[in-house]
């Protein structure tokens, strides 16, 4: 009997053992797989978002609709402009004064813009480059990212705002369900809280993204 038990108490160590083991490299193998993917989701909605920007800076408003930003990119020109200072003579002032704007007098300063010319959004924001003419497809995978547009009520001024997101279940697609679930709890200043993985607000004025300054160190290495 002594020996039964000590083999059982031996086969009980090793299964232990085991399933520790395999629950440590099976996180650090889902963590490995979803750094990878978030890499390069966040990629794909920083362009949505620099495209976002140019399409607000040039047209006054963002759009809801991928093949519009696509058009608006391949189509659009910045407008090349130089500030300059300058003034002129405040006649009001000076008639009622009896004031000669040639010996003095009142001047008004303002700020002159002058255009000097145009330059394609295509070659500001993605030189060389036209990947973002499939920035809204998801990377491997045949899903796309849900884009919207509106304006939003602030204080009684109206705010342009977009959202750009995609769920966590699609980017994971294919990993362990049960990481998966922890990973859209996820509420951690080094982590991508909530449900989805996104950019800009739609409920708040924020063109920013929800994932962790880390994302970003990497673009700077």
């Amino acid at each position: 009997m002594k020996l039964i038990i000590q083999i059982v108490l031996w086969i009980a160590i090793v299964f232990l053992g085991w399933s520790l083991y395999n629950s440590i490299t099976s996180t650090t193998r889902f963590n490995k797989q979803k750094e990878e993917r978030y890499t390069q989701v966040i990629a794909k909605l920083k362009d949505i978002k620099k495209a976002q920007l140019a399409h607000q800076d040039v047209t006054g408003s963002f759009t809801g609709n991928f093949d519009s930003l696509v058009r608006f990119i391949d189509t659009a020109k910045f407008a090349i402009t130089q500030r300059r200072d300058s003034s002129y003579a405040d006649e009001a002032k000076n008639k009622a004064y009896g004031l000669d704007p040639k010996e003095g007098g009142y001047f008004v300063d303002v700020i002159v813009v002058d255009t000097l010319g145009f330059a394609p959004v295509k070659d500001s924001l993605f030189p060389g480059s036209t990947r973002y003419k499939d920035m809204m497809s998801i990377p491997e995978s045949d899903a796309k990212f849900e884009l919207a547009a509106g304006k939003l009520d602030k204080s009684g001024i109206m705010y342009s705002v977009f959202e750009a997101k995609v769920s966590k279940d699609v980017v994971l697609n294919g990993l362990d369900k049960d990481m998966i679930v922890q990973e859209k709890q996820t509420n951690s200043v080094d982590g991508v809280n909530g449900t989805h993985i996104k950019v800009g607000s739609m409920n708040d004025i924020d063109t920013s993204g929800n994932w962790p300054k880390l994302y970003d160190a990497k673009d700077k290495q």
